[in-house]
């Protein structure tokens, strides 16, 4: 046994022991979590993406999936739609940095979809606010067990009540705040809610200070209206704004079938993308937006009929796709991984599936020039399903429902359904 040095007298020693202690307490160290395994049966996937790229399976069985976010280290945040095991978030950490997950932590308590890292916080939502948690100087978080509440009693009425929210440069935070009323009608009626109240505390985004505390609904501002239902949203730093890809709205032959067939139902309205600036109005519910006329329609419950347009006033989308796709999550690609067609341009990850394609469950991409879609957008990584949604032989296997940039220019895929993480690279 190694024995100290006579040289050194027990005063000394208890001195340097104290010092020690003094500086370990000083430096805030992050509070350990349960870990959890991810379990990864197989690395082999069947998604289809474009020549020169790959996927593999980092993660799975690690429940309902929403958004996620990559730290600059490389480790990947995710929040989920319902408590696994008691936990809503799970943090999967490449410790020896060879690309595999070699521990994976949970924590909170509170279920969710938005998540995202900003000046020295991981900010998370609820499905009725949003809460963040402090960071130390090695990006770990400090305790899990105390997060602060930046704000809270944003709408949940159990429908379409996921709180994703984007931030600026200026530490402004943009949530969504979704409509549990499908067409902003009055229940089992064709009825119109005249007028829409749901507007004043939902079909919108809401904006709010990142750095302020406690906020409630009413300390924030509604920054645009008219958007039923936008989970996935993105603030563009090349353009300095925000967009959002929004679910649309059902509902059309079942009440009005002297309108609208069952195909109309089917194939209308169109999922859309919109650039959001404040004060805009897209128009929900008094119109949708119908792609194959490529106009805004009045809709049933305000007096249209299929053939009538309304809502001048209604901003346009930039991008129109194919009805029930159901948009989750939007990304702006400013990675240097994937070839120059991609950069800066958007992928969107849709956990629907459309009648008119008789396809779904994919990860789509719009070309982007000088902030505006330059092409048509096109399927970028399909199969997610594992399945044949034309000819359906099984069940669904996955859903993508998150996306996310990592430092190196991967892009992160979430899956709500199989509870898998994706990885795509170049």
């Amino acid at each position: 046994m190694k024995r100290f040095s006579s040289n050194h007298s027990l005063p000394t020693l208890m001195a340097v022991a104290l010092l020690g202690l003094f500086f370990s307490q000083c430096k805030p160290e992050a509070k350990k979590t349960e870990p959890e395994k991810a379990i990864v049966k197989t690395n082999e996937t069947n998604i289809q993406v474009p020549d020169g790229f790959s996927v593999e399976i980092l993660a799975q069985d690690l429940g309902n999936l929403r958004h996620m976010t990559v730290s600059s280290k490389g480790d990947i945040y995710v929040n989920r739609s319902k408590l696994k095991d008691g936990k809503g978030i799970i943090a999967l950490k490449d410790i020896d940095k060879d690309g595999k997950i070699g521990e994976t932590q949970v924590f909170g308590d509170l279920p969710g979809t938005g998540i995202l890292f900003h000046k020295g916080y991981l900010y998370a939502s609820s499905n009725s606010g949003i809460f963040r948690y402090k960071l130390n100087d090695e990006g770990q978080i400090i305790d899990t067990e105390k997060p602060e509440k930046i704000v809270d009693g944003l709408a949940d009425h159990g429908r379409d009540n996921a709180k994703s929210f984007v931030m600026d440069n200026d530490s402004n935070i943009y949530v969504t705040v979704g409509s549990w009323n499908d067409s902003g009608r009055e229940d089992g009626t064709g009825k119109a809610i005249v007028p829409s109240t749901i507007l004043d505390s939902a079909g919108g985004i809401w904006k709010y200070d990142a750095d302020k505390l406690n906020q409630t609904f009413s300390d924030g501002a509604r920054y645009a209206t008219g958007i039923k239902n936008a989970v996935a949203t993105a603030w563009n730093f090349k353009t300095n704004s925000l967009f959002a890809a929004v679910h649309g709205r059902g509902g059309f032959h079942d009440l009005f079938p002297q309108y609208y067939t069952a195909k109309n139902s089917a194939e209308l309205p169109a999922e859309t993308l919109y650039e959001v600036h404040e004060n805009d109005d897209a128009g929900w519910p008094h119109v949708y937006y119908d792609h194959f006329k490529k106009a805004k329609m009045l809709a049933p419950e305000f007096g249209g009929d299929g053939q009538k347009t309304g809502r001048e006033d209604a901003i346009d989308p930039v991008m129109a796709f194919p009805a029930h796709l159901a948009p989750n999550d939007l990304l702006f690609y400013t990675g240097n991984m994937f070839p120059e067609k991609y950069k800066n341009g958007a992928f969107v990850a849709f956990h629907g599936q459309s009648p008119e394609l008789k396809k779904g469950y994919f990860v789509a991409f719009v070309p982007f020039k000088g902030g505006k879609p330059s092409g048509d957008w096109e399927i970028f990584a399909d199969n997610f399903a594992g399945i044949d949604l034309a000819n359906p032989t099984g069940p669904v296997q996955h859903r993508p429902c998150g996306l996310a940039q990592g430092p190196d220019g991967a892009l992160y895929v979430s899956d709500d359904l199989g509870g898998s993480v994706f990885k795509i690279t170049h």
